[in-house]
């Protein structure tokens, strides 16, 4: 393979076959449980990088449940996501986030900079409640419940918040081990078609772990129990903040 092949190819890893394909990447029936709680504002000031603003001690734990996405297939996530402030624009900040398929977690990494790691989360309707769980390998490190359906929720709020920027902190090493890219990624969703949100009492516990540290932006109070479904287009993304310039 010579130089100009090499040029043309290359997209992702690995060169002859990569891990994910090529977007636009569209999600059919995308469940969301989303409970917000109240935090630690010391804590979130700890793991939210700069030039974000924090507004309130608020945290959003996320069960994302994908049975139909392109070229990832069909997969569960869960994670922390915060709600931040950027030039004065409301936003959300991805914290953590735990998935069970491998296309997706090298995709959200190499593309966006999505701070993805392998785990088991899970998302669905135990008699009339909605149950997500999240392990990390055998060891329970989340769950959330919450009443099913109890209430509509406002369709207006739901869809002003997916269409509200995402940031990222996107990094990747030098083959020397330091940072070659650390980078600021601002993306957002497209194409939203919303089938349905629900409000209804809700819970989260988070359970400590070495590897998977979501128990370090504790529980105080639950403020907000979401649940809905919509489609919608995962677009690519933009540099707003070079940490190495």
């Amino acid at each position: 393979m010579n130089i100009q092949d090499i040029k043309a190819h290359a997209f992702a890893m690995p060169l002859t076959s990569p891990a994910f394909p090529r977007g636009p990447y569209r999600f059919t029936q995308r469940e969301f449980l989303v409970i917000t709680y109240r935090t630690d504002m010391e804590a979130l000031r700890a793991v939210v990088p700069e030039p974000l603003e924090i507004e309130e001690p608020l945290v959003k734990f996320e069960f994302i449940r994908m049975p139909d996405s392109t070229g990832f297939g069909h997969y569960t996530e869960a994670g922390q996501v915060i709600p931040v402030r950027w030039n004065g624009t409301r936003g959300s900040y991805a914290h953590a986030m735990y998935l069970n398929d491998h296309p997706p977690i090298a995709g959200g990494r190499e593309l966006w900079g999505f701070p993805k790691k392998l785990a088991s989360p899970k998302l669905h309707t135990e008699i009339d409640t909605l149950v997500g769980t999240l392990d990390y390998g055998l060891v329970r490190i989340a769950q959330a419940t919450m009443g099913f359906k109890h209430q509509e929720a406002d369709t207006a709020s739901v869809l002003a918040s997916l269409a509200a920027p995402n940031f990222l902190l996107k990094i990747i090493p030098h083959v020397d081990g330091t940072a070659r890219i650390c980078e600021l990624v601002r993306y957002h969703t497209t194409e939203v078609r919303l089938h349905g949100a629900w409000s209804g009492p809700g819970s989260l516990a988070l359970y400590p772990h070495a590897l998977a540290p979501v128990s370090e932006l504790p529980v105080l109070q639950v403020v907000s129990s979401l649940h809905f479904v919509a489609d919608l287009t995962l677009a690519l993304g933009e540099v707003v903040h070079d940490y190495l310039a």
